[in-house]
């Protein structure tokens, strides 16, 4: 009986043990995953940050090509309208 109680004694803390690192080492890996997952998640936000800032830069240009064609229309109809008075 005292050869059962010597096992039990060096076998369940050497058990105790490898449980506690398994659950360390399953732990860093759910931890590792998880973070993989955020930085996927935040670099598709700043692809379409990206891609939105492209396209309302684009939109702005054009808005400006467009501005710059109503001044000279209404500097043309100013001209126009001064020689007429």
């Amino acid at each position: 009986m005292a050869e059962h109680v010597y096992l039990l004694t060096i076998g369940l803390p050497l058990l105790a043990i490898v449980v506690i690192a398994a659950m360390r080492h399953f732990s860093a890996i759910q931890q590792a995953k998880l973070r993989f997952s955020h930085e996927e998640a935040y670099r598709a936000i700043a692809e379409k940050a990206v891609a939105a800032h492209t396209e309302a830069a684009a939109a702005l240009t054009s808005m400006d090509a467009s501005l710059a064609d109503l001044k000279t229309r209404v500097s043309a109809i100013e001209k126009i309208l001064k020689e007429v008075e």
